[in-house]
């Protein structure tokens, strides 16, 4: 990397470079004044002639900083105007950094720098918006329609009970939608040093979660081949325990009638490593790419309840425990998601 050069060093050397020039441009025209007879015609008038050498001086000093100051002040007017931008909501604007490597140099590479982090935040706050307000509206008109349903006097007995079922349904997804969101509205603004660490045995903590699960996997006729270390780890519980949850239950909701999904958990170096793997329908490369996104939900065709906001809320709890989570996945072949964290 270059060095950076000091502005207060290239403020001295301009003013420097502007006073020498105005001195020998005036030395310049003061000597052509001379040899065409100006200034002799003054020769007993010495005020004068000084009178006239330091006017001569102001005019073409001013005149010199006027072209250089253009050229000096361009890059802190552009960031004034880009700022004024940023101020009005419009992040899509980029300062052209001409200067050379000083502070002013470093404060427009910082500034497009914020104006593309806001751009990208803004755009992922507008897909927010719009996702959320998508998997919002979807229930709601499920709900509405139904319940227009259930006022037909002439709807059968199982034709009822199946509208009520859907309402049910469609019910518990906005609950399940409205907790999701206000867990990871929380876990978002959450900082490392308000994480409520305690220790306990990860193991145990596993168990338990597989065991609030049961109701899910008996229904698919799971079975569970678990290789579970006694360990123990200092954490945040009620964030793991949601972070283990999220995994299982979408191991759960993707595994096959009659699957296998297995759990391990060993110490891997000084950390510790958990593999939550099932042997359901997988996923492509876009959708492994993409499956921590929000709201993203993989293939329709899978035909799954969800909201697309269970793993984006285990990277963020991951990610607050500095630890690590990435996904090993291919079509029909199931998915593997390994975490490492720190055990303390």
């Amino acid at each position: 990397m270059r060095r950076r050069k000091s502005l207060n060093i290239q403020f001295v050397w301009t003013i420097f470079l502007i006073l020498v020039s105005t001195s020998l441009i005036s030395g310049l025209i003061f000597l052509l004044f001379m040899k065409i007879g100006i200034i002799k015609s003054f020769s007993g008038y010495p005020m004068l002639r000084l009178g006239i050498t330091l006017f001569s001086c102001v005019i073409i000093g001013t005149i010199i900083s006027m072209i250089v100051s253009k050229r000096i002040l361009k890059p802190i007017n552009d960031l004034v105007k880009g700022t004024e931008e940023i101020a009005k909501g419009n992040f899509d604007i980029y300062v052209e950094n001409t200067t050379v490597n000083n502070e002013l140099s470093a404060l427009i590479d910082s500034f497009n720098s914020m104006a593309s982090e806001l751009k990208n935040v803004d755009t992922v706050h507008n897909d927010f918006i719009t996702n959320f307000s998508h998997e919002f509206k979807t229930p709601m008109v499920s709900i509405r329609g139904f319940a227009k349903q259930l006022n037909n006097p002439d709807l059968s007995e199982i034709e009822r009970q199946e509208s009520v079922a859907v309402i049910l349904e469609e019910t518990e997804r906005l609950s399940n939608l409205s907790m999701n969101i206000l867990l990871l509205s929380k876990i978002e603004n959450q900082q490392q040093l308000t994480l409520k660490k305690t220790a306990f045995y990860l193991d145990e903590q596993l168990r338990m979660c597989i065991l609030l699960l049961q109701e899910l996997w008996e229904e698919k006729n799971i079975d569970w081949s678990l290789e579970l270390t006694h360990m123990s780890i200092v954490a945040d519980e009620e964030l793991l325990t949601q972070l283990w949850l999220n995994l299982i239950k979408n191991a759960i909701k993707y595994s096959k009638q009659n699957g296998v999904i297995s759990i391990s958990c060993y110490a891997f170096g000084s950390d510790i490593k958990v593999i939550v793997k099932d042997n359901g329908v997988g996923m492509s490369d876009y959708e492994r790419r993409h499956v921590f996104d929000k709201f993203y939900q993989g293939d329709a065709s899978h035909h799954t309840m969800g909201n697309g906001l269970g793993l984006t809320i285990a990277a963020r709890i991951v990610q607050l425990h500095s630890g690590k989570i990435n996904v090993k996945s291919k079509e029909y072949e199931g998915a593997t998601f390994i975490t490492i964290l720190p055990t303390k």
